[in-house]
């Protein structure tokens, strides 16, 4: 039972410091414009498809998760 509280700690903990990151370093990395997203404009459509983005996004995610796993 003690587990929930300090994983939601934990988790809350992550959330905030992945918002700073985003906020300050959105300037600076442009997550969501990278060379590699796939954006396709016609007359009146758009198509925009993050997919470098995804793989940057899942490999930070893969290694933090694994450096948590490290600790357990």
């Amino acid at each position: 039972m003690n587990d929930i509280p300090k994983l939601l700690i934990g988790l809350g903990i992550v959330l905030v410091l992945t918002g700073l990151i985003w906020q300050v370093g959105g300037k600076y990395i442009p997550l969501g414009r990278l060379p590699g997203d796939i954006i396709i404009k016609n007359e009146n459509t758009s198509f925009y498809f993050p997919i470098v983005t995804c793989i940057v996004v899942s490999i930070v995610l893969s290694l933090v998760f694994y450096i948590i796993g490290r600790f357990r």
